[in-house]
């Protein structure tokens, strides 16, 4: 009896030790940060042990910080940490995501992890074919609308994480999400004050993927077509004066010059006639202020929605008075879709700041980019 007694002690402070061996406190050995040329709303470092990605800017007023640690399997299961340090715990591999918004399906197929997607919210403004594929096939589910998603439909997908957007921090969905146990991380690059300060988060997608490398490559190639075009805009002889917008109801809404859409126009070397104006968010002006400034603007780039000029002219007739529209010198993004009819730019553009500047100079300077054809940019008749 003694003997048997005697085993299971043994037996009983074996385990102990193991488990004691099988775990142990998250490391905090020194942390390499991941260089970014222009992005300021997120951080990312990496250890022996870990990575870690703050979130610093997740919409325009955000104060608060997000940080989340993102461990492998195999480290969660040897590791121990303490919750309340992170906004979220992201094992990898990721194999299954749901994203929010369509600029963040670029960043996914360009890194080769569009197959991970298992839900996505409106799905009809989606307009990759790639994608589009998925969704006809069944594989990627309907979340609703952004402002409230399924939330039933997201805990049953149970993605290993969702990479979601806000504006200001309260989003029910996301709160819920996160008591299940479900990581959601902010996606800000939307808040961004350049085109290419936009483009590099796609290191951010690298990151959760573990695909830096292809993120950087990638990344490298399109600030280097982008920065070849600002170049070769520079050649252009003639600044072309441009006006932007349209009225939503009594107000003319248009970039200010601060504005990453000003800085398009700036680095495609044209006159922006409000380029020296700053501040958040769009000018909101009268019509007879636009219409004193702009009446013999040479061209009218991105009119909102409008898709032709006859639309234009019927909602409202006051836009002919201006020699843009009598020459139809307007052009915009808004007709080249997908087959379910999602604007390609409000997809793409984010990501490949490179094709939108060249664009505008094809537009701006046709004897530039001779060989070049528009990618989202055509003009209205």
């Amino acid at each position: 009896m003694k003997i048997i007694k005697f085993l299971i002690l043994l037996l009983v402070v074996s385990a102990c030790k193991n488990e004691t061996k099988s775990t142990s406190p998250l490391q905090h050995t020194e942390s390499k940060q991941i260089a970014l040329k222009y992005a300021k709303g997120f951080k990312i470092s990496q250890s022996d042990h870990s990575k870690t990605i703050k979130i610093t800017k997740a919409w325009p007023t955000a104060e608060k910080t997000y940080t989340y640690l993102l461990l492998t399997k195999e480290q969660a299961a040897k590791t121990t940490y303490n919750k309340d340090d992170y906004d979220g715990i992201i094992i990898t591999p990721i194999t299954k995501t749901v994203v929010t918004s369509t600029t963040h399906i670029p960043a996914l197929e360009l890194i080769g992890a569009e197959e991970t997607l298992i839900g996505f919210p409106g799905s009809d403004y989606v307009s990759s074919k790639k994608t589009r594929a998925l969704i006809n096939a069944g594989k990627v589910r309907e979340l609703g609308k952004n402002e409230g998603l399924n939330t039933e439909v997201l805990l049953a997908l149970n993605p290993d994480i969702v990479v979601g957007f806000g504006v200001d921090g309260v989003n029910k969905t996301f709160e819920t999400l996160k008591k299940s146990g479900i990581p959601v991380i902010y996606n800000g690059d939307w808040a961004e004050a350049s085109a290419l300060a936009k483009a590099e988060w796609i290191k951010f997608f690298g990151v959760l993927f573990s695909k830096e490398k292809e993120a950087d490559s990638i990344f490298n190639s399109i600030e280097r077509d982008y920065l070849a075009a600002k170049e070769i805009a520079k050649q252009a002889k003639h600044q072309p004066t441009v006006l932007s917008g349209a009225m939503h109801k009594d107000v003319w809404y248009l970039p200010n010059g601060s504005s990453p859409e000003a800085q398009f126009l700036k680095d495609a070397n044209v006159n922006y006639l409000w380029s020296d104006t700053t501040g958040n968010g769009s000018l909101a002006l009268s019509f007879e202020v636009v219409l004193d400034k702009a009446k013999d603007a040479d061209l009218w780039l991105s009119p909102s929605y409008y898709s032709s000029l006859k639309q234009l002219e019927d909602t409202n007739s006051l836009y002919t008075n201006f020699d843009a529209f009598k020459e139809q010198n307007i052009y915009s993004f808004s007709n080249t879709t997908g087959e379910t009819g999602g604007v390609l730019y409000y997809e793409l553009g984010t990501t490949r700041p490179d094709l939108v500047l060249k664009d505008l100079i094809k537009i701006c300077h046709p004897e530039l980019l001779t060989d070049y054809t528009p990618y989202f940019f055509k003009r209205l008749n």
